[in-house]
């Protein structure tokens, strides 16, 4: 599998086609706030291959010390495979000597999509993140922290 950051066109065009499907409506910046978080350096935006072929992408919000994996998706095709893992094991080694954090909702039996916030975290978990035990309130819904090599405080985070 191979990560890069995009330079074409249709790679641009393929990450934001899958992020617009992805994530729901509340929980996405517009597409054009993320390109010009990037063009200013406070954003990476990877775009993952294997075998050639699009499988996912990594948005992330770089701080001085911490990279916030803000959005991480694999293409429906490629779930199960073990991109998702991969992935998150390439941004751990992109960003080796910096915490790596993201927001997960938090799983509550209440949520609607209870099992989905379960795997989830478990995908997460069982990636070598771990709990923080921080959790803060993003669009309305309650999010937990997790990270590789980080620890943070809400007032950090915040």
């Amino acid at each position: 599998m191979k990560i890069q950051r995009p330079t074409t066109m249709l790679q641009w065009f393929r990450i934001y086609r899958l992020y617009q499907s992805a994530f729901p409506k509340n929980e996405k910046k517009p597409f054009s706030m993320i390109r010009s978080m990037q063009k200013k350096g406070k954003t990476d935006v990877w775009y993952c291959e294997k075998n050639g072929k699009f499988a996912g992408l990594v948005v992330t919000i770089n701080g001085p010390e911490q990279i916030l994996l803000d959005y991480l998706a694999v293409g429906k095709k490629y779930r199960g495979q073990g991109v998702g893992s991969e992935l998150l094991q390439q941004m751990r080694r992109q960003y080796a000597g910096k915490g790596v954090f993201l927001e997960i909702e938090t799983v509550t039996e209440a949520a609607d999509n209870f099992e989905e916030r379960k795997r989830r975290k478990k995908f997460y978990l069982s990636n070598g993140m771990t709990e923080m035990k921080v959790y803060v309130e993003l669009f309305g819904v309650e999010m937990e922290l997790l990270g590789f090599d980080c620890m943070l405080t809400f007032e950090e985070y915040h």
